[in-house]
C-alpha cells in the first residue's frame, strides 16, 4: 500500500533543525493551508489546517536554509498517524477549544 499529501500554503513558525544521535538533519517546521466558502446560510466561512512537517537528511538541510515563517511552500510527503489514536495529534487550545494538527513526513 502506498499513500501521498501534497499541501500548499504558508510556513507558521522558523523552521528548528536538530541532528539526532546518528547524526542525521531533521527539521521541523508548521504549515497552515486555508480555505475561504459559502456555506448554505450564505455566510461566509474561513476554515485553517495545520500541518507539522519534518523533513530528514538533505532535505532538511535545505528546508532549514530556505523557508521562513511566511513564505509560501509546497510539501509533498506521507501522513503519520498520532501513535495513540490513529488519526491527528488532538489538544485543547488556550481558549479551551479542541485543536488538531497533521503530521506530515516530507519527502524527496
Amino acid at each position: 500500500m502506498y499513500h501521498t499529501i501534497i499541501i500548499v500554503g504558508n510556513v507558521g513558525r522558523d523552521p528548528e533543525m536538530r541532528y539526532i544521535p546518528s547524526g542525521q538533519a531533521v527539521t521541523s517546521f508548521s504549515v497552515a493551508t486555508n480555505r475561504q466558502y459559502t456555506n448554505s446560510n450564505g455566510e461566509q466561512v474561513k476554515e485553517t489546517i495545520w500541518f507539522r512537517v519534518s523533513a530528514w537528511g538533505k532535505l532538511a538541510e535545505t528546508c532549514n536554509m530556505y523557508l521562513r515563517k511566511g513564505h509560501k511552500v509546497l510539501v509533498e510527503g506521507r501522513l503519520t498517524p498520532d501513535a495513540n489514536t490513529g488519526g491527528p495529534r488532538i489538544w485543547s487550545g488556550q481558549d479551551g477549544q479542541a485543536r488538531a494538527s497533521f503530521e506530515v513526513t516530507a519527502a524527496t
